[in-house]
């Protein structure tokens, strides 16, 4: 595929005290309808995470991410969520929350391989 597409992406980012609103990157979703692409890259940074909060539990934010990217994905273990069409799925992960799981405002852009944009992307605002 040699013609250029649009995208949307946001950053996945942990958020260990909400309260206090500081973040840890560790991961970007990205989707693209014309290629029927909806991808996440996921790569938590545990000492990023312990400087934010000495005593985060990095085993339930790994649990929390698994499932965020089975959603995804559409992996259909992730029940009624992962069986929405992949715009819905994206819009629904990427909705703003106060939780420790949060996303950045979703951001647009155009791209020829949206797996590549999503690699060069992860590696940017993650990595």
């Amino acid at each position: 595929m040699s013609e250029r597409t649009v995208y949307e992406y946001a950053v996945v980012r942990v958020v260990p005290r909400v309260e206090r609103e500081e973040f840890v990157n560790v991961g970007v979703a990205l989707y693209c309808r014309r290629q029927r692409f909806s991808a996440v890259r996921i790569f938590v940074d545990a000492d990023k995470c312990r400087a934010l909060d000495p005593e985060v539990d990095l085993k339930l934010i790994e649990s929390h991410l698994h499932s965020f990217a089975l959603i995804c994905n559409g992996d259909k273990r992730a029940g009624k969520l992962a069986q929405l069409e992949q715009a819905e799925r994206f819009r629904w992960l990427t909705a703003n929350r106060s939780t420790i799981i949060q996303c950045s405002v979703t951001h647009p852009g155009m791209c020829i391989s949206a797996e590549d944009t999503l690699s060069e992307l992860f590696d940017k605002l993650v990595l």
